[in-house]
């Protein structure tokens, strides 16, 4: 069993930024080398602490056999990353789908390429019972560091119980979990299960729920566990948001961990509002509004627009703007112009070129 490296871990559990990567795709269709691996260099130069590549921002139909990219692009991205000069630790996720034999063969792709974790999606398995997929997951923690990954019902994931978290924290090698339910009552059962298993300080969570990403990192969730007061929260995020403006959310995450060390008075107040803010842009970009059909092309429509991308295709031709959606993502635009990191964009492609 391939253990997480030790300053790895420790990186994990201060917490920190992880995008998760698009895929830079040309007029054809085609994946375009030159704009993939420079939004690997993109994500480097913010200060995120890490990547997530071969995730649903990177579109699932990389694994269709006809279109064959999941290896491409998890080497592309190792090797930008080994290629930067980094001054912090960074962790490289690789993205870990389907039925366990699917899985275990993308956890082994992911070792060969240097990955540190495996973001284990749950997606796609309504046929699998719950003692199933913890059984998949503990095979694929054999093979490497599992980030476990609680996708929301209207993007193909599904309702776990209490139960299933409760037992699935106690598996060895599960290094973190993502919360993406999108939904407070099943996000506070991880957050539960978590507080009551064992290894409550060895797992980092992180939240995937971009509709509540300041209130999530700020949320301290206090249980009685053998009548002895336990807080757990959220370390970081990992984030199809933090895909776009990604610098600004590096100085979000630090302004966060700095209230979380110095509770100054006020500061929460302005944090929370900014987080609505947030959560308006993620509304106009994830198109919730008509069952997050435009997420991705929302994703690629702010990375077109900054230049990092020259356009928003998807390799599935029918995946476009939601009715509406390029209007919203005006409307963000310029309401909140603090959000977005264009000149940090605009120095990093002059140098980039």
């Amino acid at each position: 069993m391939d253990k997480l490296d030790v300053t790895i871990k420790e990186h994990l559990l201060r917490g920190t930024v992880i995008p998760a990567h698009p895929l830079a795709l040309d007029a054809e269709r085609n994946i375009d080398e030159q704009r993939q691996r420079r939004l690997t260099r993109y994500y480097l130069a913010t200060g995120a602490g890490g990547i997530a590549v071969g995730v649903h921002s990177t579109q699932f139909e990389i694994r269709d056999p006809k279109i064959n990219l999941l290896e491409t692009v998890l080497q592309w991205a190792a090797e930008e990353v080994e290629r930067f000069e980094k001054k912090a630790p960074f962790i490289k996720i690789a993205g870990i789908c389907g039925p366990t034999e699917q899985a275990l063969t993308e956890a082994s792709l992911a070792r060969k390429y240097g990955y540190d974790m495996g973001l284990l999606s749950m997606g796609g398995l309504q046929g699998m019972t719950e003692e199933d997929i913890l059984k998949r997951t503990r095979m694929v923690a054999q093979v490497i560091p599992v980030f476990g990954f609680y996708l929301q019902p209207s993007v193909g994931g599904r309702v776990f119980s209490y139960d299933f978290w409760r037992e699935f924290a106690e598996i060895e090698n599960v290094e973190a979990i993502k919360c993406a339910s999108f939904n407070r009552y099943q996000t506070l059962d991880v957050m539960r299960a978590v507080a009551h298993s064992s290894r409550r300080m060895d797992i980092a969570m992180y939240t995937g729920n971009d509709d509540n990403i300041v209130a999530d990192l700020l949320t301290p969730y206090r249980f009685d566990v053998d009548n002895t007061p336990v807080e757990i929260g959220f370390r970081g995020g990992l984030l199809g948001h933090w895909a776009v403006w990604t610098h600004k959310a590096v100085e979000l995450m630090a302004e966060i961990q700095h209230y979380r060390s110095q509770k100054t008075a006020g500061i929460a107040d302005e944090l929370l509002a900014r987080g609505i803010q947030i959560t308006d842009v993620n509304a106009a970009l994830f198109d919730p509004r008509h069952g997050f059909h435009g997420c991705i092309p929302g994703i690629h429509e702010v990375l077109r627009r900054q230049g990092l991308l020259v356009g928003r295709w998807c390799l599935n031709p029918d995946e476009d703007l939601s009715p509406g959606q390029l209007e919203e993502i005006d409307r963000v635009y310029n309401a909140y112009p603090h959000l977005h990191d264009d000149l940090f964009v605009k120095d990093f492609l002059v140098e980039n070129e």
